[in-house]
Parts: C-alpha cells; structure tokens; sequence
C-alpha cells in the first residue's frame, strides 16, 4: 500500500472527512484478513492505516530504508520493521511481498511507487492488481492525464486497464479480487530477482 506520510489537510480532518471511507479501508482489510505491507513510517496516513490494520490483529509488515527511519517513525513501531538499505530494495521487497497493490491519496513518493508496479504490469513482470483509492476524486485528474495519453497512444489501452480505482475500500477491493491481467502481444520475460539486480547500486556507486 502507497500513501502520503505528510500531515497535511488529510490527515488532519482524517476522522471527520470522506464518510470515514480511508479508516474504512483500514478496516476492511482486518474484516477481509487482509494482511498490510506498506513503506513503514509511523506518521501521516501511513501511521493511521498501519495502527488501525494492526489494532484489529492483522500482520503489518513496515519496509523502511535505514535513513529514512529517524524522519518517518516516532514513537514505537507499527507490527514488524524490516530495514533495508536503499529505496530500490524497499520498493522491491514491499512488491515480493503483497498480493496486490492499492495507493491511497499521497505526494511524489506514492506516485513514484503507484507508476513504477504499474510500469511492471506492463511489461509481465508481475500479475498483481493495482488500484487507486479515489477517495473524492483525488486522482481524477491523474486518471484523465492517463487517458489524455492512451487517445495520444502513448499508453495501450490494455496497459491502461491495468489500473483499477473506485471511490471506496469496499468497491476497490472487489474490483481487485475480480481483476484478470491482460498483456498486449509482447511483454517482458523479467523476474523479480532481475529487476533487483538492474536496479541494485553497491554503496562504491559502481553497479555490479
């Protein structure tokens, strides 16, 4: 799960807005055992999410790299942290483990996260849904860019079904257990092991 670690007007009116819809997607996920793996920080909604998966007795599972955990934890963990050295390996190792990816609203971080397993999908690397919780259209404006660029053929548009969105947990989460991946006629043979060592720097600066 992707979403904003900021503490900005979301998370400020978090109880009060949206009909509860994002607490509810906290929720959902402990009524449908639905275990969580996220970027592992305890502030922003990311903290919310994690405390409110993890209250209700579901595994969370934190993957933070070691520099960032001093700036996105205060105060105790949230269930288990695994720390890892870079970004690379984080995104890598929260994408080995979910079965399913959904972005709540957030900044760059998340969309960097949400493009890049979505880039995968495209090219075969996985078949895990992705989805957007479009929570009072937050992501409206991106979804009419994708679709700007699907018309200008730069994006297939089976490469455009592979996003799902709903504007809340419930319809989302259906709509990614009913999700059947699609591929255009050529997609890459890459595995995960290979995108980790591509994408893999050594602390010397001199890739391996």
């Amino acid at each position: 799960m992707g979403c904003d670690d900021g503490s900005g007007k979301w998370v400020n009116g978090f109880l009060t807005r949206c009909h509860g819809g994002l607490i509810f997607d906290a929720y959902l996920k402990v009524e449908r055992r639905i275990d969580l793996v996220y970027g592992g920080g305890s502030v922003g909604l990311m903290g919310l999410v994690s405390q409110a998966v993890h209250d209700g007795g579901r595994h969370v599972l934190g993957v933070i790299p070691r520099t960032l955990m001093p700036r996105e934890i205060t105060g105790e963990t949230i269930g288990e942290v695994r720390a890892v050295s870079d970004m690379h390996q984080r995104k890598a190792e929260m994408a080995r483990q979910a079965d399913a990816f959904i972005a709540l609203p957030g900044g760059y971080g998340t969309l960097e996260e949400l493009l890049e397993v979505i880039t995968w999908a495209q090219l075969g690397i996985h078949r895990k849904p992705v989805g957007l919780l479009n929570v009072e259209g937050y992501y409206n404006s991106l979804l009419s860019f994708i679709d700007k660029a699907v018309d200008e053929g730069f994006i297939s548009p089976t490469a455009r079904r592979i996003i799902l969105s709903a504007p809340t947990a419930k319809q989302l989460v259906r709509e990614l257990e009913e999700y059947v991946p699609e591929y255009d006629e050529v997609t890459s043979t890459l595995i995960w092991e290979e995108v980790e060592r591509l994408s893999y720097v050594p602390e010397s600066g001199v890739p391996t």
